[in-house]
């Protein structure tokens, strides 16, 4: 395995008194297509800050291509939130300053994406379409010839159509490219389709990190008798269990061995395995603060 396109170690960054994000310690491969999963308020977009720079840790390191993030900026491709743009320039515009500000700038494939996807040139931003916006953004993000591609939450605004369109062009120039990919977002569908790494933040921590067949191929649901406190046989840990009166199911990530054969198994989802970890971490913090001190 190379060198990880991010690696974070004992990463935190704190707000006053609130940790945004602690603890955080992860390694995006390069090539990949990774998925930043979370709720609101979980950290995504502090982690993607910290790794482009905009941000300075008060913990522990993120490295970039093994680098402090702000020595490798003409290497990183950034989209905010909401796709922000001058609104009163016309994309044409943008495509010009952005060459003047780029060493490395592709201005003919910025230009050619948009023309494909019928924007047009000399229109305001501001009067374009939240989709058409996104869109002009990832073009301006792509013509940087990006190593490293930070989205944070791009679509989350976007209607269903708006959504697809601007995944398919994300996932069209990253096959044209070796560029990986951070896509922050909390639409797990959109997600399942196109990423090939996971990670989970919940409650300002990393819960679950992974390459998503091997995550789907290490978990599983098992519906059987009510469980108790006993251990089962081939299960590592259960993640997540809901009871009625004579049954159990489970989300569970399998350990050594058979799974006991009184227990039958199920395939999961992508969406499956982190609503789980979140359910489980949002219980945890939640047990956490009731606890009363002895």
């Amino acid at each position: 395995m190379g060198e990880p396109a991010i690696e974070a170690r004992a990463l935190g960054k704190r707000y006053g008194r609130t940790w945004a994000l602690q603890d955080c310690s992860l390694a995006v491969p390069a090539g990949r297509v990774a998925a930043l999963v979370g709720p609101n308020g979980a950290g995504k977009s502090t982690l993607l800050h910290l790794a482009v720079g905009l941000l300075r840790p008060d913990a522990g390191e993120v490295r970039v291509f093994g680098r402090d993030p702000r020595s490798v900026l003409p290497d990183i491709g950034f989209v905010a939130q909401d796709a922000p743009l001058y609104r009163d320039f016309t994309a044409a515009e943008l495509i010009t300053m952005g060459g003047r500000l780029n060493r490395r700038w592709d201005a003919a494939l910025a230009r050619d994406r948009l023309a494909g996807l019928g924007i047009p040139p000399g229109k305001p931003v501001g009067k374009l379409s939240g989709g058409q916006r996104a869109q002009v953004a990832l073009a301006l993000a792509l013509a940087k010839r990006p190593r490293l591609l930070l989205l944070d939450e791009p679509i989350a605004s976007l209607d269903p159509l708006a959504r697809r369109e601007f995944m398919q062009a994300l996932m069209g120039a990253v096959a044209e490219s070796e560029t990986t990919v951070l896509l922050s977002s909390h639409l797990l569908a959109d997600l399942e389709r196109s990423c090939d790494f996971l990670v989970v933040l919940q409650t300002s921590r990393v819960q679950l990190t992974g390459a998503v067949d091997d995550l789907l191929a290490t978990h599983c649901t098992l519906v059987g008798p009510r469980a108790g406190s006993d251990a089962i046989a081939g299960v590592g840990k259960v993640v997540r269990a809901s009871h009625t009166g004579r049954q159990s199911t489970l989300l569970v990530r399998r350990g050594d061995g058979p799974i006991d054969p009184l227990w039958t198994e199920h395939e999961v989802t992508l969406e499956d395995v982190v609503l789980a970890y979140l359910a489980e971490a949002e219980t945890r913090v939640a047990a956490a603060a009731w606890e009363v001190p002895a």
